[in-house]
């Protein structure tokens, strides 16, 4: 849009909403903030199961070094 001001063509402001801005702006700084808490504390599903997994190995090859076993520590 052009409008004339004293005889020179001038471009018009864009008109906004500043509740839609605002609540826009508040959005993207969420989302910065959401991908940067996935960075820094989340971990995939899969990361999970293969931790979860390298551990039951770790305590089963432990279990298996030991000199008794378990269950006749108990009797």
């Amino acid at each position: 849009m052009l409008a004339s001001y004293a005889g020179r063509k001038m471009a018009m402001a864009e008109i906004i909403n500043f509740n839609k801005a605002r609540k826009q702006k508040a959005r993207a700084e969420a989302e910065r903030q959401a991908a940067e808490n996935r960075v820094r504390h989340g971990r995939s599903k899969a990361q999970k199961q293969q931790d979860h997994l390298e551990s039951e190995l770790a305590e089963q090859r432990l279990d298996q070094l030991r000199r008794e076993r378990r269950d006749e520590e108990t009797e």
